[in-house]
């Protein structure tokens, strides 16, 4: 596209640019546009905005981030009300509910059949548009009152900050919920937990908790999602641009808003009973995100208007068709353990086979073994399992009044599982661990992350191939990828001579990575990989770095007595000795180089640290702000320049906003400081 001739024109072609590349990416799932492409656009417009403040507009990409966080949200009255569904668990009770509607309505062809969608399980909210700009966003509340969170909801890609039409309505209020993609989540709470940070306990809250945010920041660092069902009018079905339901679900796609897939019309009940079959049994478990049932919806918006709601409570032209309940109850048979690749030992059930959610359970997450101390959890209990809105099923807690005789108290063991080492607990952390280097249960995960991206990034090495490899005896520990030769890889099931040569050409790419992705390779416990880049810069090689004290290694700026304690044991373990000797004579660098650190962008800040992040642990996060150049301090003072908040901020927060000290999230601190991480 080339340049306009005035700012105001070029704005306004990087404002639409913009709109439709994030449309494409977020809703639509079809990128137009590479990301650096978009990244240069986006800061032009920035840059732009700038230099002449009166062309940035209240829906301009830019607008998403950078809100002022607020003390407290105000109250939203919604124009009309945001009422309940009733609810019918079985098919006798859908059928009930029909004969009603019809027995009101009149003839079945007066509410043009029935309009099938998803019942997302998330957090709703209202969207109000005025001259198809976003104006106001708020959530449910009370059905009557809500909260005004209009700056968290602009920062949510899925939401259109200008509705994707010409002719847009004067007035309209888009009801929809807001929710946590289960991969995301999932992602999330496994960097939480391999951080000994507190776990979410499942989307939907974790999606309600993020909108509340007082900081719009913070919820611009969480991946939700947005999924419109409705709109309306105060003055009725007529001002809206549609007849049916059907037809505006068709218009809020054509309007930029994301639509639920999945959704389909009926022209019968029993045709609703087919679709609520099949959305149970196969579609629910290939969603990425949480329902707990349909809603079956009279199609026509003037039969909806004219059938009303019951006390202004529920609204008769719709119904929840709820699914097989959420929590289960069943047996826990045993407690098992796996040993992840820095050996920490993470405790499971194993419980007699129960369908919960229409999804048949055999195991679900304990978390640690302080959740089941917590819990009283014996072996041999009745339990409670909850699955619905959970990447994995947890077990709630032990029905213990229904406990028998024979349950058996669990002690966390003493050993490891997998190699029988004593296991430890730091003082810091939650989790106990094997510190044996050498450990069976820790090798296929040590193995793929010292294959990936962000260790010694072996293109090729995939998970499933690792895999392969360790079955078939080819690689028992990181050293022996760099013993393969092309007659043993080229026979391996799906790998021909021309793929084989590519990853042995990988591998041996891989020797020139600079000590620091060395040091992250080797999944030495507490040493990611802000901690192997520090250590490497202060040391220059592995040499150097073998004959320091841990004294000296913990008086590394950023370091710290527990991970040059962690550092210094693993350097003096034999297993590793023993590795680390072979992979220097396999020819894998062992220097890093000459490099500047990682600047000045934090020179003289003063930054306090709250509550628990996405990505980062605090010690990480630390070490970000000191390599930056600012000091972190425990309490806030005027003296403070910001304030770093994640989930669960306290005390500090609510100081911070009572100076008027700027807070920021997580994912602004890394754009501060150049991305390091």
């Amino acid at each position: 596209m080339p340049p306009s001739a005035t700012p105001a024109a070029r704005a306004a072609e990087l404002r639409d640019l913009l709109t439709r590349a994030s449309h494409a990416y977020y809703v639509l799932d079809r990128p137009i546009m590479a990301d650096a492409e978009y990244d240069r656009r986006f800061r032009e417009l920035q840059e732009l905005e700038a230099a002449h403040p009166a062309l940035r507009t209240p829906d301009s990409p830019t607008v998403r981030v950078g809100a002022t966080p607020q003390s407290a949200f105000p109250k939203h009255v919604h124009r009309v009300p945001m009422l309940s569904l009733d609810n019918a668990f079985d098919e006798a009770e859908l059928d009930a509910w029909a004969e009603r509607v019809t027995r009101l309505a009149g003839a079945p062809d007066r509410h043009a059949g029935f309009s099938c969608e998803l019942k997302i399980d998330g957090a709703a909210v209202s969207l109000t548009y005025v001259d198809g700009v976003l104006a106001t966003g708020a959530t449910r509340g009370s059905g009557t009152v809500g909260e005004d969170v209009t700056p968290n909801l602009r920062t949510l890609h899925d939401v259109p900050l200008r509705l994707h039409t010409d002719r847009p309505p004067r007035f309209v209020e888009i009801r929809g919920e807001v929710y946590y993609p289960f991969s995301r989540f999932e992602r999330m709470n496994e960097a939480r937990a391999r951080a000994g940070e507190a776990v979410f306990a499942n989307p939907r809250n974790a999606a309600a908790g993020s909108l509340r945010q007082l900081d719009p920041a913070i919820t611009a660092g969480r991946p939700l999602r947005f999924f419109g069902y409705s709109a309306v009018h105060p003055d009725g079905a007529a001002a809206l641009p549609a007849r049916t339901q059907d037809e505006l679900l068709a218009t809020l796609a054509a309007w930029g808003i994301p639509v639920a897939p999945h959704r389909a019309h009926c022209a019968t009940i029993a045709e609703c009973h087919a679709w609520a079959r099949a959305l149970e049994a196969t579609v629910r478990a290939t969603l990425d995100f949480a329902i707990d049932g349909g809603v079956i919806k009279v199609n026509a918006l003037a039969a909806q208007e004219e059938l009303g709601d019951v006390s202004g409570r529920i609204p008769r032209w719709a119904i929840a068709r709820k699914f097989a309940p959420d929590i289960a109850e069943t047996t826990l048979l045993d407690i098992g353990v796996n040993v992840g690749r820095t050996g920490s030992l993470n405790p499971y059930a194993v419980l007699e086979p129960v369908e919960v959610g229409g999804v048949t359970v055999r195991m679900a997450t304990l978390h640690n073994f302080d959740v089941i101390a917590a819990k009283g959890l014996r072996i041999g209990d009745r339990v409670q399992v909850k699955r619905a809105g959970e990447v994995i099923p947890q077990v709630i807690a032990p029905i213990v009044e229904r406990r028998p005789a024979s349950a058996v108290p669990y002690a966390a063991p003493l050993t490891c599982p997998s190699c029988g080492t004593a296991v430890r607990r730091d003082e810091d952390a939650i989790a106990l661990y094997c510190p044996n280097v050498a450990c069976p249960g820790r090798r296929l995960e040590a193995l793929v992350h010292f294959a990936s991206t962000d260790a010694m990034d072996i293109r090729g090495l995939s998970y499933a191939r690792i895999e392969q490899m360790v079955a078939e005896g080819l690689v028992h520990d990181a050293a022996d990828f760099y013993a393969l030769d092309l007659d043993r890889v080229s026979d391996l099931d799906r790998m021909g001579l021309r793929s084989a040569g590519n990853l042995l050409a990988a591998i041996e790419a891989s020797k020139a990575q600079p000590l620091s992705r060395l040091l992250n390779a080797l999944g030495i416990r507490h040493v990611g990989a802000v901690a192997a880049q520090l250590l490497a810069r202060r040391f220059g090689s592995l040499e150097a770095l073998q004959g320091a004290s841990a004294a000296e290694i913990g008086a590394v700026r950023g370091i710290g007595d527990v991970i040059a304690t962690s550092v210094r044991e693993w350097l003096d373990d034999v297993s590793a000795q023993r590795l680390l000797d072979r992979l220097v004579a396999a020819g894998v660098t062992t220097t890093e180089p000459a490099d500047v650190r990682a600047g000045d962008a934090l020179a003289g800040a003063v930054v306090v640290l709250t509550g628990t992040f996405p990505t980062l642990t605090r010690g990480e996060a630390t070490t970000l702000v000191e390599r930056a150049g600012g000091r972190v301090t425990s309490s806030v003072s005027r003296k403070t320049t910001f304030v770093v908040a994640g989930e669960e901020a306290g005390s500090k927060l609510d100081k911070a906003r009572e100076l008027g000290v700027e807070v920021i999230d997580e994912a602004e601190l890394l754009r501060r400081i150049g991305g390091a991480a």
